[in-house]
Protein backbone atom coordinates (compact mmCIF):
# COMPACT_ATOMS: atom_id res chain seq x y z
CA UNK A 1 0.00 0.00 0.00
CA UNK A 2 1.50 3.43 -0.79
CA UNK A 3 2.43 5.83 1.80
CA UNK A 4 -0.40 7.96 3.26
CA UNK A 5 -0.33 11.54 1.66
CA UNK A 6 -1.34 15.25 3.31
CA UNK A 7 -5.13 14.89 1.72
CA UNK A 8 -5.54 11.41 3.51
CA UNK A 9 -4.24 13.02 6.92
CA UNK A 10 -6.85 16.19 6.17
CA UNK A 11 -9.71 13.65 5.55
CA UNK A 12 -9.52 11.90 8.66
CA UNK A 13 -9.09 14.87 10.56
CA UNK A 14 -12.26 16.34 9.24
CA UNK A 15 -13.94 13.26 9.77
CA UNK A 16 -12.99 13.27 13.50
CA UNK A 17 -15.55 16.18 13.81
CA UNK A 18 -17.74 14.38 13.76
CA UNK A 19 -17.03 11.65 16.18
CA UNK A 20 -19.24 10.91 19.19
CA UNK A 21 -21.87 13.29 17.35
CA UNK A 22 -24.69 11.02 17.34
CA UNK A 23 -28.09 11.90 14.89
CA UNK A 24 -27.51 14.95 14.08
CA UNK A 25 -27.22 16.12 10.34
CA UNK A 26 -23.67 16.47 9.21
CA UNK A 27 -23.24 19.34 6.49
CA UNK A 28 -19.37 19.10 4.66
CA UNK A 29 -18.81 22.17 2.40
CA UNK A 30 -16.01 20.86 -0.14
CA UNK A 31 -14.93 17.86 -1.10
CA UNK A 32 -12.41 17.04 1.45
CA UNK A 33 -15.05 17.50 4.39
CA UNK A 34 -17.28 15.26 2.42
CA UNK A 35 -14.87 12.58 2.00
CA UNK A 36 -15.01 12.85 5.53
CA UNK A 37 -18.24 13.12 6.94
CA UNK A 38 -18.94 9.94 5.11
CA UNK A 39 -15.78 7.92 5.98
CA UNK A 40 -17.48 8.68 9.75
CA UNK A 41 -20.42 7.11 8.74
CA UNK A 42 -19.44 3.83 7.75
CA UNK A 43 -17.17 3.74 10.40
CA UNK A 44 -17.13 4.99 14.03
CA UNK A 45 -20.67 7.28 13.22
CA UNK A 46 -23.17 5.31 12.04
CA UNK A 47 -25.95 7.21 13.13
CA UNK A 48 -24.94 10.24 11.30
CA UNK A 49 -27.46 12.03 8.89
CA UNK A 50 -26.14 12.97 5.25
CA UNK A 51 -27.99 15.34 2.56
CA UNK A 52 -27.62 15.75 -1.11
CA UNK A 53 -28.02 19.50 0.01
CA UNK A 54 -31.28 19.86 -1.32
CA UNK A 55 -34.63 17.73 -0.11
CA UNK A 56 -32.60 14.34 0.48
CA UNK A 57 -31.18 12.50 3.42
CA UNK A 58 -28.69 10.22 1.62
CA UNK A 59 -26.21 7.28 2.64
CA UNK A 60 -22.76 7.28 2.22
CA UNK A 61 -22.72 6.10 -0.88
CA UNK A 62 -25.16 8.78 -2.55
CA UNK A 63 -28.21 6.89 -2.24
CA UNK A 64 -31.10 8.55 -1.03
CA UNK A 65 -32.31 6.87 2.33
CA UNK A 66 -35.33 9.42 3.19
CA UNK A 67 -37.18 12.90 2.61
CA UNK A 68 -35.61 16.11 4.58
CA UNK A 69 -38.13 19.00 3.72
CA UNK A 70 -37.01 22.99 4.41
CA UNK A 71 -38.91 23.26 7.62
CA UNK A 72 -37.15 20.06 9.23
CA UNK A 73 -33.74 21.01 8.08
CA UNK A 74 -34.14 24.82 9.63
CA UNK A 75 -35.12 23.20 13.01
CA UNK A 76 -31.88 20.53 12.50
CA UNK A 77 -30.32 24.14 11.95
CA UNK A 78 -31.58 26.25 14.78
CA UNK A 79 -31.77 23.80 17.11
CA UNK A 80 -27.88 22.99 17.78
CA UNK A 81 -28.57 19.35 16.11
CA UNK A 82 -26.49 20.23 12.38
CA UNK A 83 -22.61 20.29 12.78
CA UNK A 84 -21.33 22.32 9.16
CA UNK A 85 -17.70 22.44 8.29
CA UNK A 86 -17.46 25.58 6.46
CA UNK A 87 -14.97 27.49 4.56
CA UNK A 88 -13.07 30.81 5.07
CA UNK A 89 -11.42 33.17 3.43
CA UNK A 90 -10.30 35.04 6.83
CA UNK A 91 -9.77 33.65 10.46
CA UNK A 92 -8.98 34.98 13.40
CA UNK A 93 -7.56 33.56 16.68
CA UNK A 94 -11.14 33.49 18.55
CA UNK A 95 -12.89 31.94 15.41
CA UNK A 96 -14.49 35.10 13.63
CA UNK A 97 -15.00 33.90 9.76
CA UNK A 98 -14.84 36.33 6.68
CA UNK A 99 -15.94 35.07 3.53
CA UNK A 100 -17.88 38.16 2.70
CA UNK A 101 -15.26 40.40 1.12
CA UNK A 102 -11.55 41.43 1.77
CA UNK A 103 -11.10 45.33 2.77
CA UNK A 104 -13.49 47.58 4.05
CA UNK A 105 -16.97 46.53 4.06
CA UNK A 106 -18.25 49.84 2.08
CA UNK A 107 -15.35 49.55 -0.42
CA UNK A 108 -14.25 46.33 -0.92
CA UNK A 109 -10.82 45.47 -2.43
CA UNK A 110 -12.42 42.15 -3.25
CA UNK A 111 -16.16 40.60 -3.12
CA UNK A 112 -16.38 37.13 -2.13
CA UNK A 113 -19.42 34.67 -1.38
CA UNK A 114 -21.56 36.86 0.92
CA UNK A 115 -22.33 36.77 4.46
CA UNK A 116 -24.81 34.26 3.03
CA UNK A 117 -26.13 31.54 6.15
CA UNK A 118 -22.44 32.25 8.42
CA UNK A 119 -24.27 34.20 11.28
CA UNK A 120 -27.20 31.22 11.47
CA UNK A 121 -24.81 28.50 11.53
CA UNK A 122 -22.07 29.70 14.28
CA UNK A 123 -25.11 31.09 16.48
CA UNK A 124 -27.58 28.14 16.52
CA UNK A 125 -25.32 24.89 15.54
CA UNK A 126 -21.86 23.70 15.55
CA UNK A 127 -19.13 25.04 12.85
CA UNK A 128 -15.85 23.71 12.15
CA UNK A 129 -14.19 25.02 9.50
CA UNK A 130 -12.08 23.74 6.26
CA UNK A 131 -8.68 25.50 4.88
CA UNK A 132 -6.85 23.85 2.28
CA UNK A 133 -4.39 26.29 1.96
CA UNK A 134 -3.12 27.65 5.32
CA UNK A 135 -1.58 31.27 5.35
CA UNK A 136 -0.88 34.40 6.92
CA UNK A 137 -4.07 35.96 4.28
CA UNK A 138 -6.43 33.17 5.77
CA UNK A 139 -5.54 33.16 9.49
CA UNK A 140 -5.46 36.37 10.10
CA UNK A 141 -5.28 39.02 13.41
CA UNK A 142 -8.37 40.47 12.49
CA UNK A 143 -11.07 39.25 10.14
CA UNK A 144 -12.21 42.56 7.68
CA UNK A 145 -16.22 41.68 8.24
CA UNK A 146 -17.49 38.92 10.81
CA UNK A 147 -19.79 36.64 8.85
CA UNK A 148 -19.16 33.40 10.96
CA UNK A 149 -19.09 34.54 14.88
CA UNK A 150 -16.48 33.87 16.79
CA UNK A 151 -15.65 33.40 20.81
CA UNK A 152 -14.79 36.91 21.77
CA UNK A 153 -18.21 38.37 20.30
CA UNK A 154 -19.90 36.02 21.60
CA UNK A 155 -18.52 36.30 24.99
CA UNK A 156 -19.56 39.72 24.90
CA UNK A 157 -23.54 38.59 24.34
CA UNK A 158 -23.77 35.09 25.82
CA UNK A 159 -27.31 34.87 25.75
CA UNK A 160 -26.75 34.51 21.89
CA UNK A 161 -24.49 31.57 22.59
CA UNK A 162 -26.72 28.57 23.78
CA UNK A 163 -25.55 26.52 20.72
CA UNK A 164 -22.30 27.84 19.32
CA UNK A 165 -19.41 26.14 19.72
CA UNK A 166 -16.11 25.66 16.78
CA UNK A 167 -15.17 22.23 17.40
CA UNK A 168 -12.30 22.34 14.93
CA UNK A 169 -10.35 23.95 12.48
CA UNK A 170 -8.81 21.78 9.51
CA UNK A 171 -6.02 22.68 7.52
CA UNK A 172 -2.97 21.06 5.16
CA UNK A 173 -0.97 22.02 7.96
CA UNK A 174 -2.78 20.88 10.88
CA UNK A 175 -6.29 20.79 13.13
CA UNK A 176 -6.51 23.70 15.66
CA UNK A 177 -8.99 24.20 18.24
CA UNK A 178 -9.86 26.76 21.05
CA UNK A 179 -9.31 24.84 24.34
CA UNK A 180 -8.19 27.48 26.28
CA UNK A 181 -9.22 29.59 29.12
CA UNK A 182 -9.65 32.59 26.96
CA UNK A 183 -11.15 30.38 23.92
CA UNK A 184 -8.38 31.72 21.58
CA UNK A 185 -6.90 29.36 18.70
CA UNK A 186 -4.91 26.01 19.94
CA UNK A 187 -3.05 23.66 17.95
CA UNK A 188 -4.07 20.67 18.30
CA UNK A 189 -2.26 18.14 16.00
CA UNK A 190 0.31 18.66 13.57
CA UNK A 191 -0.15 16.87 10.13
CA UNK A 192 3.05 14.78 9.36
CA UNK A 193 5.48 16.44 7.62
CA UNK A 194 4.87 19.92 9.02
CA UNK A 195 6.36 21.22 11.98
CA UNK A 196 5.81 23.62 14.45
CA UNK A 197 7.62 26.70 13.09
CA UNK A 198 6.04 26.16 9.63
CA UNK A 199 2.74 26.45 11.15
CA UNK A 200 3.74 29.68 13.00
CA UNK A 201 4.90 30.85 10.26
CA UNK A 202 1.93 30.56 8.31
CA UNK A 203 0.02 32.16 11.11
CA UNK A 204 -1.03 35.91 11.15
CA UNK A 205 -1.34 35.72 14.78
CA UNK A 206 -0.60 34.32 17.93
CA UNK A 207 -1.16 30.69 18.33
CA UNK A 208 -1.51 28.77 21.36
CA UNK A 209 1.06 25.76 21.08
CA UNK A 210 1.75 22.93 24.07
CA UNK A 211 4.93 22.25 24.73
CA UNK A 212 4.90 18.96 22.49
CA UNK A 213 1.72 19.01 20.14
CA UNK A 214 0.58 14.95 18.95
CA UNK A 215 0.37 14.64 15.35
CA UNK A 216 -2.75 14.02 13.50
CA UNK A 217 -3.96 10.04 13.50
CA UNK A 218 -3.05 8.16 10.76
CA UNK A 219 -5.87 6.35 8.97
CA UNK A 220 -6.12 2.35 9.03
CA UNK A 221 -5.79 0.32 6.73
CA UNK A 222 -9.96 -0.08 6.66
CA UNK A 223 -10.17 4.06 6.50
CA UNK A 224 -7.60 3.94 3.86
CA UNK A 225 -9.38 1.60 1.78
CA UNK A 226 -12.81 3.04 1.86
CA UNK A 227 -10.96 6.38 0.75
CA UNK A 228 -9.19 5.02 -1.85
CA UNK A 229 -11.63 2.70 -3.05
CA UNK A 230 -15.15 3.47 -1.95
CA UNK A 231 -15.33 6.92 -1.45
CA UNK A 232 -12.94 8.72 -3.46
CA UNK A 233 -11.35 6.12 -5.88
CA UNK A 234 -10.42 8.77 -8.69
CA UNK A 235 -7.92 10.61 -6.00
CA UNK A 236 -10.06 13.90 -6.06
CA UNK A 237 -8.55 14.98 -2.98
CA UNK A 238 -5.36 15.12 -4.32
CA UNK A 239 -6.18 17.67 -6.34
CA UNK A 240 -7.37 19.85 -3.42
CA UNK A 241 -4.31 19.21 -1.25
CA UNK A 242 -1.34 17.81 -3.36
CA UNK A 243 1.18 15.91 -1.93
CA UNK A 244 4.21 17.79 -1.85
CA UNK A 245 7.66 16.42 -3.52
CA UNK A 246 9.98 17.05 -1.10
CA UNK A 247 9.71 14.61 1.84
CA UNK A 248 8.69 16.62 5.11
CA UNK A 249 8.26 19.90 3.52
CA UNK A 250 4.80 21.27 4.10
CA UNK A 251 2.40 22.23 1.42
CA UNK A 252 1.39 25.41 1.21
Amino acid sequence: MTAVTRAEYCVIACAEAWRGAGEILASPMGLIPSVGARLARLTFAPELLLTDGEATLVGPDGAPEGWLPYRRHLALVTGGRRHVMMGASQIDRYGNQNISCIGDWARPRRQLLGVRGAPVNTLNNPTSYWIPRHSRRVFVEQVDMVCGVGYDRVAEHPVTGRFHRIPRVVSDLGVFDFATPDHSMRLASLHPGVTVEQVREATGFELTVPGDPPRTPEPTPEELRLIREVLDPEGTREREVPTSTAAGEAVR
